[in-house]
């Protein structure tokens, strides 16, 4: 430009074309500057800094008549001191808002040109936006994020957005929803995200309409998307060339292009490019950040980005300076992620860094994911079920990429990572995530194929998979044991044979099984479960077998496990004994009990044998209908390869088939917790 007046503007800029979902923000904003003569305005590139700053500029006129002169900085083409000089003469004597706008683009600067001008211009107050904090003492600063995101209901480690909504409609039509989350137009259209995706898309395409059929696709497009306005945009300007599910596609396969064909709209290429105005060393975590799939934290970028000319503490230190430019993890100070735009554009570039950059990261981040999850492990082994839990699904996105066989680790880093992680798809709900990733780096492991990772995917298949499914792997999982001498394996084959066998109501052959494997089980595995839970199985087959000597007491003096997993499977044996006793009430209290353990560690097989009990004692007891719900509550939960509940069979003889499929429905669409007030 040709002097630096060009970029100063005594109106605010135009009405943004959207403002959706800012109203907090915007709210205490206004209230700040009434008492602050610096507010700063911080967050991440297109998360809608400018746009707030423009609103509450625009309410300040309205409120108390205030002149507002802006300040473009982001285009800023004079030299930086005459910026202040221009400032000063433009304001010197006047009482003013001046809204400096992009100041990321002045560096360290930026804290030097506020606290000048607040001290030359004493009827001045500033309104400042920027990546980073100004690093000025003084002042109050108002940190903004992404728009709130429909939650994402079927990944138990997906990240917990705010589920706080504009309106008490579209709170009310979230719950209703149930378990299930956001199943239509009226779950998600409550959400800002949503409704800026919604409102832009129509403006792109006036035929555009957020339909049920469509309602998950823009969902999942704003949870990809990070919930920032820009990219939002971006994708619901092209409303009229994609539908949102085949937008979600190309963003999934393709980040960079897909955003590229927008770069030239407001913001879009803003989305790509904060690295630009960093320094070197900044430069370079941007681009080992690229590494994290999920979240991370100091000590995890310390660990896996420190190395080289950037070292752990350098490493530390400067994600103290980047951290307002980053996405702020909901519920969990100090954690950040990277929007998936740019993380994206610096995963290519770390692929194209000279040398063995990106093999060094990927080596590193793998051996941090292998620790954690050994960590986990222990935790479980320890009686720590519930850390053990937390700690893996909050690592679940950085773990499931060590989990890739493709990747530098290959598939034996890949079976090391997800044996370790036995607990998290044994008892934590995630059993078909995890057959899936022992299933792929199985496939590309060479032979011999390991023994630990051959075991726990035939106990996998033979407890939730469908009748013979483990068969071929029980077999050359056995083969593979003998030959690597691992006897806890032979161990754990005995009690997937033992779990098929149960299944298939031979209790008998069950419990010969579970003998075996408790027999041949060291003292202290290093892998799998522990002799508690082993002891449980037997004791379940032993309930099974008929008439005889109780395998568990009454529980007045009995062990309590200090397994949580085991004491629930424990739990379970004794009410199945206090039913052949036909001793319902006390049957009833130890299966509420193990379902207490079982929704807390996630655990869907032990819910679903622990309700079709239930189910079972309700049936005896005529309440037919009560029976059909629970057995509805947990229908996609039970073991393929279970025989029909004996519940089931029972409620067949005894209702009608209109009236058992109407309140087994009613079930499917409950939880447990709405079914039974006990838990």
């Amino acid at each position: 430009m040709g002097n630096p007046g060009s970029n100063l503007r005594h109106a605010v800029p135009a009405e943004p074309s959207s403002f959706v979902g800012r109203e907090r923000e915007l709210a205490r904003t206004a209230a700040l500057l009434r008492t602050e003569r610096l507010v700063s305005l911080v967050g991440p590139a297109g998360i809608g800094k400018s746009r707030l700053a423009a609103r509450t500029a625009r309410a300040l006129v309205r409120e108390e008549g205030a002149e507002v002169v802006w300040a473009a900085l982001a285009s800023l083409s004079a030299p930086r001191g005459t910026l202040a000089r221009e400032l000063e003469g433009r304001l010197e004597g006047r009482r003013a808002l001046l809204v400096l706008d992009g100041c990321e683009r002045l560096g360290e600067r930026a804290g030097v040109l506020a606290g000048r001008l607040l001290a030359r211009l004493p009827q001045v107050r500033i309104l400042a936006t920027s990546q980073r904090t100004l690093g000025f003492h003084d002042g109050a600063e108002v940190f903004v994020g992404p728009l709130p995101l429909p939650p994402e209901p079927h990944d138990p480690a997906s990240r917990r957005p705010s589920r706080d909504l504009p309106d008490r409609a579209g709170a009310d039509a979230f719950r209703t929803a149930g378990a299930d989350g956001c199943a239509g137009a009226a779950e998600v259209s409550g959400y800002a995200s949503v409704r800026l995706y919604a409102q832009r898309a129509r403006a792109a395409d006036p035929s555009f309409e957020l339909t049920d059929h469509n309602a998950a696709a823009v969902a999942a497009l704003c949870r990809a998307l990070d919930g920032i306005p820009a990219a939002l945009e971006l994708a619901a300007g092209r409303a009229g060339r994609y539908s949102p599910a085949e937008a979600l596609h190309r963003l999934t396969a393709d980040p960079l292009g897909f955003l590229a064909e927008g770069a030239d709209r407001p913001g879009g290429t803003d989305l790509l490019r904060a690295h630009r105005l960093s320094s070197p060393g900044e430069r370079l975590l941007w681009t080992r950040l690229s590494v994290f799939a999920g979240s991370f934290d100091e000590a995890a970028v310390a660990q896996v980005c420190g190395f080289g000319e950037l070292g752990p503490e350098d490493a530390a230190e400067t994600l103290r300076r980047l951290a307002p430019a980053l996405l702020a993890e909901p519920g969990e100070p100090g954690r950040y992620r990277l929007p998936l735009s740019v993380r994206a554009y610096e995963a290519r570039r770390l692929a194209h860094a000279p040398g063995t950059e990106a093999a060094l990261a990927e080596r590193r981040h793998h051996e941090r994911c292998r620790v954690i999850a050994e960590r986990a492990a222990w935790l479980w082994r320890s009686g720590a079920q519930p850390q053990a839990r937390a700690l893996a699904l909050r690592e679940l996105p950085e773990l499931r990429r060590a989990m890739d066989p493709l990747s530098e680790a290959g598939p034996a880093g890949a079976l090391e990572v997800a044996v370790s992680l036995w607990f998290l798809w044994s008892a934590c709900g995630l059993e078909a995530e995890g057959r899936r990733h022992l299933e792929r780096a199985l496939a590309l492991h060479p032979e011999p194929r390991p023994a630990r990772a051959l075991c726990l995917a035939a106990w996998l298949a033979a407890a939730f998979g469908p009748a013979g499914a483990a068969d071929p792997l029980l077999v050359e999982a056995w083969t593979a044991a003998v030959l690597e001498g691992e006897d806890t394996a032979l161990a754990y084959l005995a009690h997937a044979r033992g779990t098929a066998a149960l299944w298939q109501d031979r209790p008998g052959e069950a419990g010969d099984e579970f003998r075996d494997a408790l027999g041949q089980l060291p003292p202290e595995p290093e892998f799998g479960p522990g002799r508690e839970v082993l002891r449980a199985a037997l004791a379940m087959a032993l309930a099974h077998t008929g008439p005889g000597p109780a395998p568990v007491g009454d529980g007045a003096g009995d062990d309590v496990p200090a397994d949580l997993w085991a004491r629930s499977w424990s739990d379970y044996a004794h009410a199945l004994v206090q039913r052949r006793e036909d001793r319902p009430a006390l049957a009833r209290t130890r299966l509420v009990a193990a379902l207490e353990i079982q929704l807390a560690l996630g655990d869907r097989l032990g819910q679903a044998l622990s309700t079709e009990l239930l189910a079972e004692l309700e049936a005896g007891l005529g309440h037919y209908e009560e029976s059909a719900k629970l057995l509805g509550a947990v229908a996609g939960h039970r073991p393929a390869a279970a025989c029909t509940p004996r519940a089931e069979r029972t409620l067949r003889a005894r209702m009608t088939p209109e009236a058992f499929r109407a309140a087994h429905a009613e079930g499917s669409r409950s939880t447990l917790r709405d079914l039974l007030p006990e838990l």
